[in-house]
């Protein structure tokens, strides 16, 4: 009988990361490895890192070290590390944490069992050393397809595996394996990104914009949805622009409804939308389509032109207001949330008064705030004119200040709504909680029930808002609370 192994994987960073940490599970699991949730209790702690700013690299290093310490209390006998931070100093990182037994790279993930293997076996396995994963696929979109075969692309594994790779779940199988039972997972559309934001660093580590199979996106959905998936939600560097290496940059739109038509599938979202690149059927389709939520999770980053030139990306105040109003006249109860950086090099007061006029006038439901800080890498640790800490910490507090009251009063525009809720915990001491069309998981707030009677995890029930807790809703689920079919999402 083969020797018992086990594994636990740790990931940190954002909803990418948990795609590609379910295809790292999929891979150990077929190969004979037994996925346990504690770190604990697992041989090999896999910590799946982000790397791509400071609170989150420093973030990814302490669950190493969390892990490391493991060793000396719990049955794991080695760490290693893998994803963005792993991937982009490879050696460096080897070097500064020894605590780390294995540092993996992108590439090394097709032998992810091997690697373990030799490394758990007490052999060495040399980190890799970073390289601009820019330069592995063509420059031309159109030629990337034919030679990304050859290129690493994290969460991009095919459905309809060989005989023995896929899990023994169903014909549609991907090579990946659930790590929670959450009514809602993402799906990758793509990987790596063409735009060149000056104070970004995740093209060199991410690589180029390669595209994913529409009839991969559609397997791997369908064989969510018989795992009980209600919810998908696509990610990518830039979903705006999906297809353009598959001669088609309109190929979101005509696969959007395909993906919202699976049977089991009630709600479909779309993450990471780049505003420079939104186009009108592409708000037509996310405004008009059943169970495609009208939701536009869209990458502002700052909204004075000068500061945005600065950064490499287009647009202004007003733009943003007018591209906002048009989607808001097709979808008035649309969600859209952002991200900004204040404190940028050469930003000016003047500069952060245009911000906050865009905010106060942007209604956004949903705003995360970041000050800037130089990435190793990046145009932007360039440039000169740069602002003292001092005066982008109190830049930071006070546009944070300013952005939890507008999404509190955003929210407190809801009160009176009818949403529909999908139900993602419901405890006899903590109460229920789901989300709206409006709120995507972990970053946009989710509505509490004033009662959980009746509630499930999974159903999709309607509910009336009656309240708000800062950007949390507070609703009462309505008489028959399980919404419709053809009346969810809309």
């Amino acid at each position: 009988m083969p020797e018992r192994r086990t594994v636990a994987l740790v990931t940190l960073g954002c909803a990418r990361n948990e795609v590609d940490s379910e295809e790292l599970a999929g891979r150990l699991e077929a190969d004979g490895w037994e996925l346990v949730e504690d770190a604990g209790d697992a041989d090999v702690a896999v910590v799946n890192t982000c790397g791509f700013v400071e609170a989150a690299k420093k973030d990814s290093v302490d669950a190493l070290l969390e892990a490391n310490d493991l060793k000396d209390h719990g049955r794991t006998q080695a760490v290693v590390a893998v994803g963005c931070m792993a991937e982009r100093y490879g050696k460096e990182l080897a070097e500064a944490l020894p605590e780390a037994d294995g540092v993996l790279g992108f590439d090394d993930y097709a032998d992810i069992s091997d690697r373990l293997q030799t490394i758990l076996s007490g052999g060495i396995h040399a980190s890799h050393t970073p390289r601009d994963r820019r330069k592995l696929l063509p420059v031309s979109p159109a030629e990337r397809q034919s030679a990304g075969a050859d290129v690493a692309l994290p969460g991009h594994a095919p459905v309809d595996l060989p005989e023995g790779l896929a899990p023994a779940s169903g014909p549609r199988a991907p090579l990946r394996r659930r790590l929670d039972g959450s009514p809602v997972a993402s799906v990758k559309l793509a990987s790596g990104c063409d735009r060149r934001c000056s104070f970004c660093a995740i093209p060199s580590f991410r690589g180029s914009f390669i595209s994913r199979r529409p009839s991969d996106v559609l397997g791997e959905t369908r064989w969510l949805a018989e795992q009980g998936v209600k919810e998908i939600m696509l990610v990518s560097e830039n979903n705006t622009s999906y297809g353009k290496d598959l001669g088609d940059i309109r190929l979101l739109e005509t696969l959007l409804p395909e993906l919202a038509a699976v049977d089991g599938i009630e709600r479909v979202r779309v993450s990471y939308l780049q505003p420079a690149e939104m186009r009108p059927g592409l708000i037509d389709v996310l405004t008009s389509t059943p169970n495609v939520v009208p939701y536009f999770d869209l990458s502002f980053q700052h909204s004075a032109p000068g500061v945005l030139r600065a950064m490499r990306r287009f647009g202004s105040t007003d733009q943003f207001l007018e591209l906002l109003d048009t989607i808001r006249a097709k979808a008035p109860e649309a969600g859209v949330r952002s991200n900004f950086i204040v404190g940028f090099p050469g930003e000016t007061a003047d500069d952060l008064a245009e911000l906050e006029r865009f905010l106060s006038g942007a209604r956004l439901d949903a705003i995360g705030v970041f000050g800037y800080s130089d990435e190793e890498g990046t145009e932007a640790a360039t440039y000169e004119n740069k602002l003292d800490e001092d005066v982008v910490a109190e830049r930071l507090a006070r546009v944070s200040r300013l952005a939890e009251e507008l999404v509190s009063q955003r929210a407190e525009d809801r009160v009176g709504e009818t949403v529909h809720v999908l139900v993602e915990s419901v405890d006899g001491e903590e109460g229920a909680y789901g989300r709206g069309a409006h709120q995507a998981p972990e970053t946009d707030g989710q509505v509490l029930f004033t009662t959980g009677a009746g509630l499930s995890v999974g159903l999709m029930v309607e509910a009336k808002v009656v309240g708000t807790e800062g950007v949390d809703l507070v609703a009462e689920p309505l008489q028959g609370s399980l919404a419709c079919p053809e009346e969810r999402v809309r």
